[in-house]
């Protein structure tokens, strides 16, 4: 997702959000010490979310 689509959400569905894609991460790296990773290329994806969330939820926290 890009930083506009998160800016519309709330802070209840940023959190889900970033719980689920951090679900996702987890599962990724499960693949990878199985050594069977389909989609590497979804690692640094899901990182950089979750990293656009963490600035969402920051700004909102400071207004």
């Amino acid at each position: 997702m890009k930083k506009n689509d998160y800016s519309v959400l709330n802070e209840g569905e940023l959190l889900d959000k970033r719980k689920s894609l951090k679900e996702e991460l987890f599962k990724l790296n499960q693949q990878r010490f199985g050594g069977r990773v389909e989609k590497p290329h979804m690692f640094s994806l899901i990182r950089k979310d979750i990293a656009r969330i963490n600035t969402m939820l920051g700004k909102k926290g400071k207004k």
